[in-house]
């Protein structure tokens, strides 16, 4: 130690490295993002759904062939009776979360097209679909009426059985067809082939699951989505018909919905109680119905709609239904809806009933249509009891 040493004053004389400090105000912002980063981390970890924990997949297309008209007369059969299936490709699924092996047979499940329809089953016949009943437009081929006259609601009805027994008629539609394979599926396995299905235009294989409902003998109709009256708010889907619009694009989108499949006899309403009430939106919509030789059913949801009145107007073939089976979605309440259908029909000869593919409802149906017949009721399909356009 020097003489300098002692008499320096303290710190002058010795440079030191001055440290990296970071401000009091962006410490807090750091700390924040990094535990951002991590509860990012963590929630991905926990709430993300991937049962394959990244593994690599490869997606392959599936073209499955039309079935010929023999088979589809025989597909709900094989269902339900075990045997040997037709040939096929193989394919192992292996469920990435238990591991479990499953072998699939892609192109096999249905019985050979000599198999014999179910015991008692009224045998089905599918209608080809007819050139001289289709219109090409830019969203694909739509309904009309033929060079001869010939109505798709005529021709696309149901093929006539033996006469059918006296008593008050009852027609049921099933609607909401073609989006929850399941539930589509139930429907096509346990209602019998006179009620008639209504489909949504929205399925993704929604012309496939029509031809298998035609060659099973059910009648079919399409759901157009119409504007609410809490719309937007409650948003019947992409392309619904609406007030706000014109009548050349409602139109537009109506044949958008007509060219989704092939083979219908007629159109219903999904929603729409301010579309249906309102009458330069649904009038054209309703002409154009009519001149296309199609049914036009209502749902009977709206108190308001004008389909009826318009639909005579435009000599179109028209329906309503008379009770909703599932407002109130529970066993009993449909259990009492279907005594008030039987006392319509029993006063007016006709009833007329819509309910959703809902497990509750095609179970309901079920039970109800194995003792119909023998308290006196006919069920029919939905052109039988439609009312009929007058000759031109």
């Amino acid at each position: 130690m020097t003489a300098d040493d002692l008499s320096a004053p303290l710190g002058q004389l010795k440079s030191r490295k001055s440290r990296l400090r970071v401000p009091p105000v962006l410490a807090p912002i750091i700390a924040g993002v990094l535990t951002l980063v991590l509860l990012f981390f963590a929630g991905w970890v926990l709430l993300v759904d991937d049962p394959f924990g990244g593994e690599p997949i490869a997606v392959v297309a599936a073209h499955m062939a039309a079935a010929p008209v023999q088979e589809k007369a025989a597909e709900k059969q094989a269902l339900h009776t075990p045997g040997p299936a037709a040939a096929g490709t193989t394919v192992t699924i292996i469920d990435g979360m238990s591991g479990k092996h499953q072998d699939v047979t892609i192109g096999a499940g249905r019985k050979p097209a000599d198999a014999s329809p179910e015991a008692g089953a009224p045998s089905s016949r599918l209608v080809p679909i007819e050139p001289r009943l289709a219109e090409m437009t830019a969203n694909g081929p739509i309904p009309k009426i033929g060079p001869d006259g010939a109505r798709p609601a005529d021709v696309y009805a149901r093929a006539a059985g033996p006469p059918a027994p006296s008593g008050p008629r009852i027609a049921m539609v099933v609607s909401g067809l073609g989006i929850g394979a399941n539930a589509t599926t139930e429907a096509l396995t346990k209602l019998p082939a006179a009620v008639t299905f209504a489909f949504s235009p929205y399925g993704s294989d929604v012309d496939r699951l029509v031809s298998r409902a035609r060659g099973e003998g059910h009648e079919i109709l399409i759901q157009v989505p119409m504007e609410p009256l809490d719309y937007p708010d409650n948003d019947p889907g992409p392309r619904t018909l609406l007030t706000s619009i014109g009548a050349e694009q409602n139109l537009d989108r109506l044949h958008w919905f007509m060219s989704r499949c092939q083979g219908y006899v007629g159109i219903a309403n999904y929603m729409g109680a301010r579309f249906t009430a309102n009458e330069p939106a649904i009038g054209p919509v309703l002409g154009d119905i009519a001149k296309r030789g199609l049914i036009y059913f209502d749902d009977g949801s709206s108190p308001r709609s004008l389909a009826i009145q318009l639909s005579g107007a435009n000599n179109g073939a028209f329906a309503k239904a008379h009770v909703v089976l599932d407002a109130v979605p529970i066993a009993t309440e449909i259990d009492s809806a279907l005594s008030r259908l039987e006392t319509l029909a029993r006063g007016g000869g006709v009833g007329i009933a819509v309910a959703s593919v809902l497990p509750v409802s095609i179970d309901r149906i079920a039970q109800w249509v194995k003792s119909a017949e023998s308290r006196g009721f006919v069920l029919v399909p939905i052109s039988v009891v439609a009312s009929r356009p007058k000759s031109s």
